[in-house]
């Protein structure tokens, strides 16, 4: 397979013991569940990324460009901004998004981090996960303005992750999604995950407002998400783009399933890089 891809959601397992970095651990065998659950052929495959030198091997194995590395920063998991620009800096394949949680700073070292993040660190992107807070909030709530206001103002998009595995499933509805993007029409969102299950509800959201961007990720292969492809066919290609969710998903199964899921040749250029080109400033 001969085509440009950026990877949108990509994370090597040493980086934490979530990520399987550790095996006879409860946080391995969720790892392997979460594998089988979305379909991995090979649910231990994440082991070969226990090394930068083992990561950037399975990014060059999947034929991707770019992976995009996120971290997290939650009350429950943090992945500090620090060390993904330590690992991002490794490798010029490497692209580091930053996180903050501005429940947990308050707003003045929220807007302090952002700032660093982007100035210091170059992220082309601020990562914020409401539903996962404590307590749990809806994207639109008025803590996160100043998140926005500030990515606005830095004119890079703000990342929302929320899915399944959100705790409760009342704070990963598409509706405040949809709100956010009526108030601030300047910004763009990027929902990382698809929003899925709500399928129907983002794609609908994403036809109104053309700041919403979706990265089903690893859930594109999930019962339903068949939706994702066919509204990408219609008016959503300028706003999906392609995303592995490594190590929860094999990268290189994943880029061979993707392609293969029924997108026009027009779209898939646009799905697997040339959105993420224009949305994060990068070349693949």
């Amino acid at each position: 397979m001969t085509q440009k891809i950026i990877d949108m959601r990509s994370r090597p397992a040493y980086l934490h013991d979530f990520f399987g970095a550790t095996p006879n651990t409860p946080e391995y065998e969720t790892a392997k569940w979460l594998n089988e659950r979305v379909g991995s052929k090979e649910v231990e495959h994440f082991k070969r990324s226990y090394t930068i030198e083992g990561y950037l091997k399975e990014i060059e194995s999947a034929g991707v460009d770019k992976a995009v590395v996120v971290g997290r920063e939650t009350p429950s998991l943090t992945i500090s901004n620090e060390e993904v620009a330590k690992l991002v800096a490794q490798s010029p394949k490497l692209v580091g998004l930053g996180s903050v949680d501005i429940q947990t700073r308050g707003e003045k070292n929220a807007v302090a981090e952002i700032n660093i993040a982007i100035n210091q660190h170059q992220f082309k992107a601020i990562n914020i996960e409401p539903g996962f807070g404590e307590p749990a909030l809806q994207a639109d709530d008025p803590i996160f303005y100043p998140v926005y206001e500030e990515c606005i103002y830095h004119d890079v998009p703000v990342c929302l992750m929320s899915g399944p595995t959100t705790p409760d499933f009342d704070y990963a509805q598409p509706s405040a999604v949809a709100r956010l993007a009526r108030k601030y029409p300047a910004l763009n969102i990027i929902c990382f995950h698809g929003y899925y299950p709500y399928v129907n509800e983002i794609i609908g959201a994403a036809f109104r407002y053309k700041n919403i961007y979706l990265v089903p990720d690893m859930y594109i292969f999930q019962p339903g998400s068949h939706l994702y492809v066919e509204a990408a066919n219609a008016f959503l290609g300028d706003q999906l783009l392609f995303g592995s969710s490594y190590p929860f998903r094999a990268m290189k199964q994943t880029v061979e399933d993707f392609a293969v899921l029924g997108f026009k040749e027009s779209v898939l250029d646009k799905v697997f890089y040339q959105n993420a080109e224009r949305l994060l400033k990068v070349k693949a």
